[in-house]
């Protein structure tokens, strides 16, 4: 396994998670990595990116609410997710664009390792 997402579950609407994504040196170094998610029905969708000078991207649903960062030294990339909403339910997943590609993208086809994924689903 090489991305491992960690720290989804159950929140009230209004509330806050942080989800968590640790690499291996390999898949992190010097790496764009990226948050993506996926609702039921839908299909997945850009969420945050941050390059390896921690330059971020966010789409404009979670701009203001939603803070991307990762700590190099420990391979590991963070979203902090505030007032959160209903919507924002779905499976996260986290992803690194390989190869040391420094370029940011919201493409998901531009990402070439995975995480498996991470459930947060916010009550109404």
């Amino acid at each position: 396994v090489q991305l491992q997402a960690s720290g989804g579950g159950l929140v009230q609407a209004g509330g806050s998670l942080r989800l968590s994504c640790a690499g291996s040196g390999r898949t992190f170094s010097g790496n764009v990595m990226g948050w993506f998610r996926q609702a039921p029905g839908k299909e997945r969708e850009f969420v945050a990116a941050i390059s390896w000078s921690s330059y971020t991207i966010y789409a404009d649903s979670v701009k203001g609410r939603y803070t991307i960062s990762r700590d190099n030294a420990k391979n590991t990339m963070y979203l902090q997710m505030n007032s959160l909403k209903p919507e924002d339910t779905a499976v996260y997943y986290c992803a690194a664009r390989g190869n040391s590609i420094r370029v940011l993208t919201t493409s998901s086809r531009g990402y070439a390792y995975w995480g498996q994924g991470t459930l947060v689903t916010v009550s109404s």
